[in-house]
């Protein structure tokens, strides 16, 4: 079974935005609002893994250090 590819920050970022604005409207019932809230925690997750390599590249491109170890960015 193939994985699907992880959005990208900004489609994360619109999505959660979007969930947000569902949950702030207060008309789901329960069950919908926990899973809404569920899907918005595994979307804050992605996205700080994201911002959390692309910190990493930024550090090791400002270093520019031979021995600076290097990792796959997808």
């Amino acid at each position: 079974m193939a994985k699907k590819p992880t959005p990208d920050f900004e489609t994360t970022l619109k999505e959660l935005e979007e969930i947000v604005g569902r949950l702030e409207a207060g008309d789901l019932p329960l069950e919908d609002a926990l899973n809404e809230f569920e899907t918005a925690i595994k979307l804050v997750q992605q996205g700080q893994e994201r911002l959390q390599k692309a910190e990493q590249r930024i550090q090791i491109l400002l270093n520019k250090d031979d021995n600076s170890p290097l990792a796959d960015y997808p």
